[in-house]
């Protein structure tokens, strides 16, 4: 079979969102890869493969839609297009990637790799091209330390915009007793679904699709791995009050010149910063409830 690769060159601190784009319309795999500088001291490529099919000409224009509009918020250089073999495909969404290890116990593990795992590791299996959370991008680091910090077992916890799960899978992992993660985009629903199966965690893990709207419940632990802009847009929209008392809001994909507007938004809604942690030019603002 023959495919077609389609390869962006990016800043590290915008390859997972690049990745969640391609991710939509490339069912043969996306693979982010560090560049000869290594991940912090270059661009990393993010290539995703297309099927030649019938349909390949509209998802190569949604691609380059998608791709414009992400940046208008941040640099995305044209994506470049090349034919590959069905042997090239499968050697190229698994080369370079390894084993990460994240904080004090968190081990994502590409699930074609061995790993002897540690007593007291949490590992999480993964495919690269399992859509946006690959545990590459800082801001899903951050949350993962988070996480790492405040997951207590029997908790309740809601991951909004779960993308590939990797939050949610971790906060099960970790000993949440019950997790609700909820994407608007029906692709990363279907994804996360998967994801919660391969690790386990089915049993406590619920995938839904839906935003903050269709949620009535309360939680120990929220967490929320988006954009500055959307944060407050939750903020606004009454996210604290689905939040118990004492419970942790770790909010995350927020740049360091946004991360004021953030907090003005958790004042004016009944939230009391409590943190603030940094990561690169990423910043992660926790909060409970005034």
């Amino acid at each position: 079979m023959e495919w077609l690769e389609v390869s962006v060159d990016v800043e590290a601190e915008v390859a997972e969102a690049v990745a969640e784009v391609l991710s939509r319309y490339a069912k043969g795999g996306v693979a982010i890869e560090a560049g000869p500088e290594g991940w912090h001291d270059g661009p990393v490529f993010v290539r995703a493969y297309l099927p030649v099919d019938n349909e390949l000409w509209a998802k190569k224009q949604k691609i380059e839609e998608g791709l414009w509009h992400l940046g208008q918020i941040g640099s995305v250089p044209d994506p470049s297009f090349r034919s590959v073999t069905e042997k090239d495909w499968e050697e190229a969404w698994k080369k370079r990637l390894t084993v990460l290890r994240i904080g004090e116990r968190i081990v994502i593990q590409p699930s074609w790799l061995d790993y002897d795992a540690e007593p007291e590791d949490v590992v999480i299996r993964l495919d690269p091209g399992m859509a946006f959370g690959t545990g590459l991008h800082p801001t899903t680091q951050i949350c993962l330390r988070a996480l790492e910090d405040f997951v207590q077992p029997g908790m309740e916890v809601l991951d909004l915009g779960t993308g590939s799960g990797i939050l949610a899978i971790a906060a099960a992992k970790l000993g949440a007793a019950r997790v609700l993660a909820v994407d608007k985009d029906p692709q990363a629903v279907v994804v996360a679904r998967r994801n919660v199966i391969d690790n386990g965690v089915g049993d406590r893990v619920q995938v839904r699709e839906g935003s903050l709207l269709d949620i009535s419940d309360y939680y120990d632990l929220v967490v929320v791995n988006i954009l500055a802009r959307v944060i407050v847009e939750l903020i606004e929209e009454g996210l604290a009050e689905h939040l118990r008392a004492e419970a942790v809001l770790i909010t995350a994909g927020i740049t360091i010149d946004s991360a004021s507007g953030v907090a003005a938004a958790f004042e004016r809604g009944g939230l009391d910063m409590t943190d603030q942690r940094q990561q690169d030019d990423w910043i992660s603002l926790l909060a409970r409830r005034a």
